[in-house]
């Protein structure tokens, strides 16, 4: 399907056209009706031999309802521009053709109706030319008549060629349908209408309107019943337990958590932004909302308003000001989640940062992540950053790491050269200044601990984390490893930092030869206290890898546990605790908590209260 937007001067036969093209009456009023006037959006369609179905979105000409009209053209992709032959180029044709240009629209057809009246050709001419001057650029025109049906066929086959020349949509896309219906079906509950541009929905998909979650019970596309429904279409969308009082015009349907919603963007504007008023009206999609408008410099200006908008980078926009007819501006937003401009010369300094982006001098991610220092990928998408540049990003191997940040370690991927200076660290993308104060930062923590904390000079990766302000352990493992630290049992240190145990290091060094020969002859209470090697030294030491500790104070040789294995191995399977204690050399205090902490690794299982066994691969599977 796709989907054709009219536009032109009111009175011009917008209505009688598309009646005439479709047989079907677009005008939904008695009023609209009684008085030959469209005042609101209607909805017709066709089929054409070349596109298939088209549907025709009929918009208001009169000026009162611009807002009407501009709800209806906001996500349209072709234009069907009417001009008449016995009126001529009038006022709101001019409105109207300054709503498309700014709003990009690239493809349509202009039709100079009532060729029965008088004479079509200076009309062509003169619409024409001022029609090859927007974004629309040079576009078929045929002369028609609603009345009599001559050159209907020529405007059938200029459409189709028109459509033709729409790019492709993306089922796949989250989706954003913009409601410019909503209306209650006894029996059925809340209807919302709107044109699909891209993405896919389907009947029992989760969506999300007003930022709360609903249902798809039903969908309708050109008065049918379907399952499933992909853009560009127009759609009638049930939707399970949302109240009429619940949405307006101007909302959007949305894939749940896709996007981000904002409540200012910066923009690039298609005049200095110092010409325009602080107050305008934003005009997106179908919504229309107060908004104030702050000149940044040059082309650039900050747009704020009540409320929130699901909007993206590359979003297209109007900025109106209801009260006056010579402004109407088109915005394209370049930044949906700005910074704030808090300090002197801010605003300036923003209007050079989007100037950058603007000139292409730099990647528009990579613009975004030195400004953050920090992107979690996921809202790099909802910002609205395309999914190809994201791809290429993930799909980037190590390659070019040590260049960039001088270690070729830790999970840290490497943007590719049109991403230069960032890398990702698992789901986030970070700048490489941002990453370099981190390692700076870290350095400082670690080095304030070996100094400050001589008997406990390593201090937690959660502990780093907070001080450092890293928003992930495995992240912090990572920077860590830049920046030359030794991370180990979840603990950072500075290289070659060992615990300050001081006398009591000596007394310890005598114990560990002791059990280099009985690994199981561990320290009694008494001689613990003698060495000076209390609860704090024993953790300093366990810390440092010198001990394993087990539960009563059991001080045991790091390959302890290993070696004691060793010998349980060689019992007759299943053991005692005697006949292990007796093999090992050891007394009850020793061996019960030693196996206990052997069953906790899985090297032995218990099999009943009074037998256990080593647990071999065999077994273990």
């Amino acid at each position: 399907m796709f989907v054709v937007a009219t536009a032109g001067h009111v009175d011009h036969g917008k209505s009688t056209l598309v009646r005439a093209l479709t047989g079907m009456e677009p005008d939904r009023w008695a009023e609209e009706r009684r008085r030959g006037l469209t005042i609101d959006l209607g909805f017709v369609w066709t089929t054409l031999s070349g596109s298939g179905d088209v549907a025709f979105v009929d918009v208001p000409g009169h000026r009162r309802f611009i807002g009407n009209m501009l709800a209806g053209l906001g996500p349209v992709p072709v234009v069907l521009f009417v001009v008449a032959a016995d009126s001529g180029w009038c006022e709101q044709s001019a409105e109207h053709l300054q709503a498309i240009d700014a709003l990009g629209i690239q493809h349509g057809v202009l039709a100079v109706t009532r060729s029965d009246l008088a004479d079509p050709a200076p009309v062509l001419a003169d619409a024409t030319s001022r029609i090859a001057k927007t974004s629309l650029g040079e576009v078929a025109s045929v002369a028609v008549s609603g009345l009599t049906g001559d050159g209907l066929e020529d405007l059938r086959a200029a459409l189709d060629a028109a459509c033709s020349l729409v790019p492709e949509p993306d089922p796949s896309a989250r989706l954003r349908l913009w409601i410019d219906r909503a209306f209650t079906i006894r029996g059925s509950g809340t209807v919302v209408t709107g044109t699909l541009g891209d993405g896919t929905l389907r009947v029992g998909d989760r969506v999300e309107v007003a930022e709360q979650a609903y249902v798809v019970r039903g969908l309708h596309t050109l008065g049918t019943a379907v399952e499933m429904v992909t853009g560009p279409a127009r759609v009638a969308v049930n939707v399970r337990g949302l109240s009429p009082d619940d949405v307006v015009r101007g909302d959007a349907l949305l894939t749940p958590g896709a996007w981000a919603q904002t409540s200012a963007i910066d923009v690039r504007v298609d005049r200095p932004a110092t010409d325009l008023p602080t107050h305008l009206t934003l005009h997106v999609g179908s919504a229309a909302v107060p908004a104030r408008v702050r000149s940044l410099d040059g082309a650039y200006a900050r747009v704020s308003w009540e409320g929130t908008l699901p909007l993206e980078r590359g979003d297209r926009a109007i900025l109106r000001d209801p009260g006056d007819d010579g402004v109407l501006v088109g915005a394209e937003v370049l930044d949906s989640a700005p910074p704030s401009l808090r300090r002197r010369g801010a605003a300036s300094a923003r209007a050079a940062e989007l100037a950058a982006l603007e000139g292409n001098q730099l990647d528009p991610l990579a613009i975004e992540v030195a400004r953050r220092g920090i992107l979690g990928l996921r809202d790099a998408a909802l910002l609205g950053f395309e999914a190809p540049t994201l791809a290429d990003l993930l799909g980037h191997g190590r390659d070019g790491l040590e260049a960039a940040v001088g270690v070729a370690t830790a999970p840290v991927v490497m943007a590719g050269d049109a991403l230069a200076g960032m890398v990702r660290l698992g789901e986030y993308l970070v700048s490489i200044d941002h990453l370099r104060g981190w390692e700076k930062r870290l350095l400082e923590v670690a080095s304030t601990r070996a100094r400050t904390h001589l008997l406990d000079p390593a201090l937690s990766l959660e502990s780093a984390r907070r001080a450092v302000g890293i928003p992930d352990l495995g992240m912090v493992k990572a920077v860590a490893g830049l920046a030359g630290l030794q991370v180990a049992g979840g603990r950072v240190r500075l290289p070659g930092a060992r615990p300050a145990l001081g006398q009591a290091q000596t007394a310890l060094d005598e114990i560990l030869d002791r059990l280099a020969e009985s690994p199981c002859a561990a320290p009694e209470q008494p001689e613990l206290d003698a060495a000076g090697l209390d609860s704090a030294h024993l953790a300093a030491a366990e810390a440092d890898g010198q001990i394993v500790r087990l539960p009563g104070d059991i001080v045991l040789a790091p390959d302890g546990p290993a070696r004691a294995m060793r010998v349980l191995a060689g019992l007759p399977q299943p053991f005692t605790t005697s006949q292990a204690r007796a093999a090992l050399g050891t007394t009850r205090r020793v061996v019960i908590p030693l196996l206990e902490h052997l069953d906790a690794r899985g090297w032995t299982r218990r099999i009943d209260t009074t037998h256990r066994e080593v647990v071999t691969p065999a077994r273990s599977t």
